[in-house]
């Protein structure tokens, strides 16, 4: 009985959480492109430094830049999450941003292009600014491309996140456990791409040095990478003004196979880790700050 009260409550809740989903994207949609970030920007300014969150991104911040003044941390963090706010405003309208191309360069989409026509390769990238606009750049390019993503919790949103990144063509997979992983090798196998972000922690992943600090990074991209003898092609996307973004394709990572597996796949995760802290040192306001990306014992003696 308490069982299935507790499920009910759950789906209530999830039932709440969808409708107020909802309610945000019609009021999105009713106002200009840009208007609607601004307005994203400036709430989560506000709101930001009132959650938990405000805590992590803090710590975080002090992890990569150590020698920072309070100045500059507080500056840093504001300007993190105005680009949170913006980000998720947009979400709710990426299909009007999609239908002006305007907005969006695309810096070695010959590196894309590159991959048509059965040549895969795992493409990494990282939670940049609106990361969302890298999908529009690989669906611009004509390849052929899976793009991973954790499921939400709440079934109900997950089911409109689906649809909306659909509308504008581009194909999701979640995958879990190992019949997930089995679906991305048979993607690989038919000369398609996949897209990975491996920018968060990933507790069973691989120990390696992120910013000095021991992190788990998930082992996906360069196992991938490293059977199929495919290069991983990493990935960035930086805000040039407002809604308008440059997303940059970089030159391929090629991994030496020298048999050994496990140390194969340790120097590639060093090699992503590298990739990862110079994107995140060149434009640090637009790293997804807020996510706890070492381990917890470092957020447990910061709180």
């Amino acid at each position: 009985m308490t069982e299935s009260r507790s499920s009910r409550r759950q789906a209530l809740l999830w039932h709440i959480e969808a409708w107020l989903y909802d309610f945000a994207r019609f009021l999105a949609r009713l106002f200009p492109i840009d208007t609607v970030s601004d307005f994203g920007g400036r709430l989560a300014r506000r709101m930001g430094p009132l959650t938990s969150y405000h805590r992590v991104a803090e710590t975080n911040l002090r992890i990569v830049f150590p020698k920072a003044s309070e100045l500059e941390i507080k500056r840093l963090l504001g300007e993190q999450w105005e680009e949170v706010g913006r980000s998720l405003a947009e979400f709710q309208i990426l299909d009007r941003i999609v239908a002006e191309p305007e907005r969006v360069e695309i810096e070695g989409i010959e590196r894309l292009i590159a991959l048509r026509d059965g040549h895969p390769a795992v493409l990494i990238s990282g939670h940049f600014s609106n990361f969302e606009i890298m999908a529009l750049a690989i669906m611009r390019a004509g390849v052929e491309c899976q793009v991973t993503y954790r499921a939400t919790n709440n079934p109900y949103i997950n089911e409109r996140i689906v649809a909306g990144r659909r509308a504008y063509g581009v194909k999701l997979f979640a995958p879990k456990g190992a019949q997930g992983t089995r679906g991305l090798f048979r993607t690989l196998a038919r000369g398609e791409c996949i897209s990975i972000m491996i920018d968060q922690k990933f507790n069973t992943g691989v120990a390696a040095p992120f910013f000095g600090v021991m992190a788990h990074t998930a082992p996906g991209a360069s196992t991938f990478a490293l059977k199929f003898g495919i290069p991983m092609v990493p990935m960035s996307v930086q805000r040039t003004h407002k809604v308008r973004f440059k997303v940059i394709v970089h030159e391929p990572i090629r991994l030496a196979d020298t048999g050994d597996r496990e140390a194969d796949i340790v120097t590639a995760v060093h090699r992503i880790n590298a990739f990862m802290e110079e994107r995140v040192l060149a434009r640090p306001s637009e790293w997804f700050w807020v996510h706890k990306r070492w381990p917890n014992e470092i957020y447990k003696h910061a709180a």
